[in-house]
């Protein structure tokens, strides 16, 4: 098997000649044989200006290829895109496929004998896991960290679930101007990703529980020294599966691992997001994700991570009560702790070697969860054929059960121009429906699930309103939002057929959500339906790849044709 600068040669018909080129031309970066003989660890580079959550990416890359050199092996940096939440337009979730291609393509067609992949805010450790599926070559995962706290007239502030309760509070007349942009200054203190338990911090947990990324890589904070050192030991990790080609992830990712990657999304409050990106993750492999079977979990798994936007802690506290190691210790038999890691150890030697920590309260004993059901359930009813998710661990009570009149949008940028008019016929008691924010719809599923509460109710005291769309939220907010209901609006699924003033009945104890209109009346609704037209844009280069080929939320949002399974041929309005 070649190794090294050997692997992968470029196409001149005589390798000999093509190796020669190569070492050429590549010793112009002043590299010696010795170095060009040695196993090759690739590092990402997914720095960039327009991500302060990858800030600290320049000292963790030093602090991989250190490791690496000192295990014996040569490390090779190379750039992919990078992507950071609050800048991507419309939605980084529109670029994850991009972001998963660009990678798996510059693993393939670079020699390496390894690869380490560096990642943070939100879609990228997804799409970088994606990848590394699909190429199948010795990976280690190394996440940014989180920021440290911040800190606001003596409360303790995290991004960005105080991002949206401050901000609602300034949209009910709470707040003021300057005290606002106080908070502005505030709310992010450092690099990395948010501290409290959204996207980006849910996905490394469960990256680090299917045995990706070394004991403790999930919670470290961003400017710790500690999170270098990890960076450091990550090196040596991937020079020693540079040398021994694996494990690779296909030998790691067993339907055990995608199982205790599911645990651990309903026992730490994860984002909704987190299940859309498992389940891509899943179906690059040759396991899936059965939603049913998730939510099965959820019922049987608490949440004990006491964490907001579902309780009151941050992940530095998380990680000084023992990260994710002392979790697993804390699930005990629900975890499969025979699960294989990069490192060579299970789960069970990583939980054997998790810290006790006298005192803390940020992860819970079983017998003692901050909720007694997991953060996450699937519900399904004439509204969602193929299923919806709520993040019931940050949801109301009393809305759990709720029946409400359907308040209508037809896209983000009705909503925009119509919530806040004092005109809209809305009370406390309805239901919000946004669609047409789907995959297709928006287009890239866009976090506007979270819809903002209509300013004259918020200005009267509602802090909390049952909503509904075919869109994602963030994970670090909170309230009784209903996500990613399937099939969406924009290709013909029953959310297109509501209209304002049907009764909506949401009920998450049953798992139900239901239009309450008869079978034949939607059945008229649905002959005189007429979806959305594509856009000028969706007509060319990626955005033509995307519209064609998006899968619904179920399944991942992925591309067809990157799935495992190979693309489908059906994209009829019931299935979506």
């Amino acid at each position: 098997m070649t190794s090294g600068l050997r692997k992968g040669l470029t196409s001149y018909g005589d390798a000999g000649f093509s190796l020669f080129l190569r070492k050429a031309f590549i010793k112009a970066m002043g590299y010696s044989d010795d170095a060009l003989e040695r196993p090759i660890v690739g590092i990402t580079n997914t720095y960039s200006d327009y991500n302060p959550c990858h800030g600290n990416v320049p000292q963790i890359i030093e602090a991989a290829k250190r490791g690496v050199m000192l295990s014996g092996a040569m490390p090779f940096v190379f750039p992919t895109i990078s992507i950071a939440e609050s800048f991507a337009h419309p939605t980084s979730m529109y670029l994850r496929n991009l972001m998963a291609m660009d990678t798996e393509e510059m693993i393939r067609a670079q020699p390496m004998d390894s690869v380490i992949v560096i990642g943070g805010c939100d879609k990228t450790l997804p799409a970088q896991v994606m990848a590394a599926i699909s190429a199948d070559l010795p990976t280690v995962v190394i996440p940014v960290g989180p920021m440290v706290v911040g800190h606001h007239k003596g409360e303790v502030l995290g991004a960005c679930t105080d991002c949206r309760r401050l901000w609602a509070k300034y949209r009910a007349g709470d707040i003021d101007d300057a005290e606002i942009e106080a908070v502005n200054g505030r709310l992010a203190p450092s690099v990395g990703t948010c501290m409290v338990m959204g996207t980006a911090s849910t996905m490394a947990c469960m990256i680090e529980a299917m045995g990706l990324s070394l004991p403790m890589s999930a919670t470290i904070p961003a400017p710790h020294a500690e999170r270098f050192r990890l960076a450091e030991a990550s090196g040596k990790v991937a020079a020693e599966m540079a040398k021994t080609k694996g494990p690779k992830p296909s030998e790691l990712l067993t339907q055990a691992s995608f199982k205790n990657a599911q645990v651990v999304l309903q026992a730490i409050g994860g984002s909704t997001n987190g299940l859309i990106h498992l389940t891509a993750m899943a179906h690059r492999s040759p396991h899936r994700l059965d939603l049913d079977a998730f939510d099965k979990l959820g019922r049987e798994v608490p949440v004990l991570v006491d964490l907001k936007p579902s309780g009151e802690h941050y992940m530095e506290h998380f990680h000084h009560a023992g990260g994710v190691p002392k979790l697993l210790a804390q699930l005990g038999d629900l975890i499969d702790l025979d699960a294989k890691t990069i490192s060579g150890q299970t789960l069970r030697d990583v939980v054997a070697s998790a810290e006790a920590v006298p005192g803390q309260d940020a992860i819970r004993p079983r017998d003692n969860p901050i909720k007694p059901e997991g953060g996450l359930a699937v519900l399904h009813g004439n509204l969602a054929p193929r299923g919806a998710v709520i993040k019931q661990s940050a949801a109301s009570p009393k809305l759990l059960q709720h029946t409400g009149r359907a308040v209508v949008f037809e896209s983000v940028e009705d909503m925009t121009l119509r919530v806040d008019d004092p005109d809209l016929d809305v009370t406390a008691d309805d239901v919000l429906v946004l669609r047409n924010a789907g995959p297709k719809g928006a287009p890239g599923m866009p976090e506007a699930g979270y819809l903002p509460i209509p300013k004259k109710l918020a200005r009267g005291g509602t802090k909390d309103m049952v909503r509904i769309s075919d869109a994602r939220m963030s994970g670090t907010a909170f309230g009784t939002i209903v996500l990613h209901i399937t099939p969406e609006s924009a290709v013909g699924g029953p959310l297109a057929l509501v209209k304002n003033g049907d009764m909506i009945r949401l009920d998450v104890a049953k798992r139900s959500i239901e239009l309450l209109v008869d079978d034949a009346e939607l059945a008229r609704r649905r002959t005189a339906l007429k979806l959305p037209a594509t856009s000028d844009e969706a007509r060319r280069g990626y955005a033509w790849l995307f519209n064609e080929t998006i899968l619904q939320a179920d399944e991942g949002c992925d591309f067809d044709f990157m799935q495992r399974t190979g693309p489908k041929t059906e994209q009829s309005t019931e299935k979506g």
